[in-house]
């Protein structure tokens, strides 16, 4: 905030700040014409505000692609939250990961609201062998704060888990960010279970 405006310091533009948005969290979701609606935000400081939440963002990103080995839901989680938990919309992100479980990378490829036609398993395989994937986990946002999967989320992961076990790619997960909480389809035993309905599938037609 620098040093505010005239009658107004910038302690007191920020705590009007944090105010009307319920915290930094509200801030970062708000958009541009909501933050100028505070009287001493002008478009050099709101797009400084912008700057920020995108400067935390690509840190996190890259910092994520230096984790050594992905062992647990909550460690993805706790590296994805603050970047995802804010959005509007619902984002589909996929990370690549090697053999060891190394990630090689990650990346947005589908947003708005995930249905099964919405979310194709063809651009995620295509995407993963280009990358030399060895294994994948998905990972998206319940803008709501409610990261109980829907029956579309359950659909979206068990066509996933055929269409990668079809190229021998191992899904190691699929992550639901909320508020503050997840939900782990590895954790709860759907991802083997996917697996397994996979195999009887492929062992009734010989």
């Amino acid at each position: 905030m620098r040093s505010g405006i005239q009658g107004k310091s910038a302690i007191i533009i920020a705590n009007e700040l944090l105010t009307q948005f319920g915290g930094v969290k509200g801030i970062f979701e708000a958009d541009k014409e909501e933050l100028m609606g505070i009287e001493g935000l002008g478009e050099a400081k709101v797009a400084q505000i912008k700057a920020v939440h995108a400067l935390a963002e690509e840190y996190l990103r890259e910092k994520m692609k230096s984790v050594s080995k992905v062992r647990t839901s909550k460690e993805v989680f706790d590296y994805l939250y603050l970047t995802m938990r804010d959005l509007k919309k619902e984002i589909f992100k996929v990370i690549y990961l090697d053999s060891a479980n190394q990630i090689i990378d990650n990346e947005n490829l589908f947003e708005g609201t995930l249905n099964a036609s919405s979310v194709y398993p063809r651009e995620i395989v295509k995407s993963a062998v280009h990358k030399n994937a060895a294994s994948l986990i998905f990972v998206h946002n319940h803008p709501s704060g409610d990261p109980t999967p829907s029956e579309s989320d359950k659909a979206i992961t068990e066509d996933l888990v055929y269409a990668c076990n079809l190229v021998q790619i191992k899904v190691l997960d699929h992550i639901i960010i909320g508020d503050n909480r997840y939900f782990g389809f590895a954790d709860e035993g759907l991802i083997e279970e996917y697996n397994r309905n996979f195999v009887s599938i492929k062992e009734r037609r010989g």
